[in-house]
């Protein structure tokens, strides 16, 4: 009998590559491109205390909708702490809602498929992280 091998863990280095795609992708602003980053049964939350956006449609939706009620975003990812396929990331995004700064600092924590897609993020912040000029 052959016992499968387990898939071994990225390594940190890759898993910040990961990262830095959806960091970019995010920053691009475009739907498709971001949920082309996601497995096909992935689930999305934002804030994580919402119902998940659970599949690259439900993912892309909510995208769209969050580019449409904006001008513009930066997200940045302040600080990234990488365990195996996991990754718990300090972000900052700067958001210009018609033109009123917001800006959200939170963490989020990604999870990542073998391949590298992302099998699961949730957003963990509220209306103390939130600033309004």
């Amino acid at each position: 009998m052959t016992v499968a091998s387990p898939t071994p863990a990225p390594s940190p280095a890759e898993v910040r590559a990961w990262l830095g795609r959806y960091v970019d992708a995010v920053n691009a602003r475009d739907p498709d491109t971001l949920a082309a980053l996601f497995a096909a049964d992935a689930e999305q939350a934002d804030p994580a205390s919402n119902p998940p956006n659970v599949g690259r449609d439900a993912i892309r939706a909510f995208f769209a909708a969050s580019i449409d009620a904006s001008r513009t975003w930066t997200f940045t990812a302040e600080r990234v702490h990488t365990c195996a396929e996991h990754a718990a990331v300090d972000f900052r995004i700067e958001i210009d809602l018609e033109g009123m700064a917001t800006t959200i600092a939170g963490i989020e924590v990604v999870t990542f498929e073998p391949d590298g897609l992302i099998r699961s993020v949730a957003a963990y912040w509220d209306d103390a992280d939130v600033t309004v000029a």
